[in-house]
Order: C-alpha cells, then structure tokens, then sequence
C-alpha cells in the first residue's frame, strides 16, 4: 500500500507573538514535497521560530500551520536537528538507537540499526563512548543520523553547522545531500552563505519576523528581488 505523503506543508496566516509583540508572522507558505529549502536572513530575524513553527514546536497566537495528513501522523514522520544537539547520558550506541525504541523496536534491533548509522557517519568506533564527551562535530553527526535512523519524510536543522570546522561541515553537507537524494524534504536554516548556495534549491529570506522573499536559488542569488536581500547578500549590515 501507497503511504500519502504528509506534505505539501501549509502556513495560512501563522504568527507567534511573544510578550505582546510579534515574533515572526503572519506567514503565508507552501513547502512542495520536493526540494532542499535554505531559510536565511539576519541575526533576530525569526529564522529558528519560523522553523520551530512549521515543525509543529511554537504555539500560534493566530493562523494555522497544516499537513496533507492529520497532525498526529505528520508528527511521527518529521524530525528536527537542533543547533546545539542534547546528548543524552547515555553510550554514542544508545543515542542513536533511542528513536527506534521509543517506537516499540526491540533493543536488539534498534541498537543493530544504530551501529549500521554509526558505520555510516564514521562513528563506529565511538559506539560505547558516553556522547556527552563527543566533539562538536561528532555531537552533529550523532544528532543528524539520531533524526535520519527513522526516515523522516521531512527534516528541519536550525543552524546545524554554526560552530563547525571546515571538515566536520563538509561531513555533514555530505551526508545532508545523502538524505536528500534519498528522499528526504530539508528545510534548514544557515548564516554560511557558501553552504547555503553549495546546497539549496531554493531560498527563504527572513527579515524582521517576515518572509521577504521566497524564490528557487539560482534566481535568488543572481539577482535577488528585495533590496534588503540584495544588501544582506552583499555582506552589509541589515537590521
């Protein structure tokens, strides 16, 4: 049997408000189910709530935000990478392999299914290690194949090279495109304008709790439509 997708996303006039002033909103967007969509903008722009919004984590003071399926499946086919990833206190192993059982795997074979991930992200060798002790990158990496183990159909990351090295950010672009050629839809928020032209296929540029401009990469970065994002794509301050 076919499974519906849970997408296209919808945000029909979506607003969090927060001590009586608006942090980003009213938003009007549709998320297609294909594409690698990079949420970019300035600091305090509202790029993570407008995240945390579509990925069901903020309350809405006004609007609406709807799947293509009932939100209680959309919830259980979506999953979100934090710019600074919790580490349970746990082995690197037990990590990855919590999703599984919280869904009702045996231990046997979610922690079989965790080590296949950590082969595959080049942690393997750390599998008995406590995560708490991994590196930044390592901590990334562990966080990125914990949301991927279950196969989300859609997966949102906050920002999820922000204090990476070059090499640890290569790693995960790889293994980003990886999930996306497998058929996972990414929504992703980055301040890195490389990476984000190196990866997305299209763009949403946020300014002031708003989304300015919405447009497929290769229009948006040679000729952006805004003239705020035109500045902000020069590298000048936009406030």
């Amino acid at each position: 049997m076919v499974t519906q997708s849970i997408l296209p996303l919808r945000l029909e006039g979506a607003c969090v408000r927060r001590n009586a002033s608006v942090t980003i909103g009213p938003i009007d967007l549709e998320l297609s189910a294909e594409g690698f969509t990079i949420v970019i903008g300035p600091n305090g722009a509202g790029k993570t709530t407008l995240l945390r919004m579509m990925h069901g984590m903020e309350r809405l003071n006004a609007g609406a935000v709807t799947w293509a399926v009932p939100e209680v499946e959309a919830r259980e086919r979506q999953a979100f990478v934090f710019q600074v990833p919790v580490m349970m206190r746990r082995s690197v192993l037990e990590n990855v392999a919590y999703p599984l059982r919280l869904h009702g795997w045996s231990r046997r074979k979610a922690l079989d299914a965790a080590g296949t991930w950590l082969e595959r992200i080049g942690l393997g060798d750390a599998a008995e290690r406590m995560a708490p002790v991994l590196s930044g990158g390592e901590r990334q990496k562990l966080a990125l194949a914990r949301a991927l183990i279950r196969k989300p159909e859609i997966l949102f990351l906050d920002e999820p090279c922000a204090s990476l090295d070059g090499r640890a950010m290569r790693e995960i672009e790889a293994l980003l495109i990886e999930a996306h050629a497998e058929g996972t839809r990414i929504v992703m928020s980055t301040h890195d304008m490389g990476q984000a032209r190196r990866l997305a296929s299209d763009v949403l540029f946020v300014h002031r709790g708003a989304i300015e401009e919405a447009a497929p990469a290769e229009v948006f970065f040679k000729q952006a439509a805004t003239r705020t994002a035109r500045a902000f794509l020069r590298g000048d301050i936009v406030e």
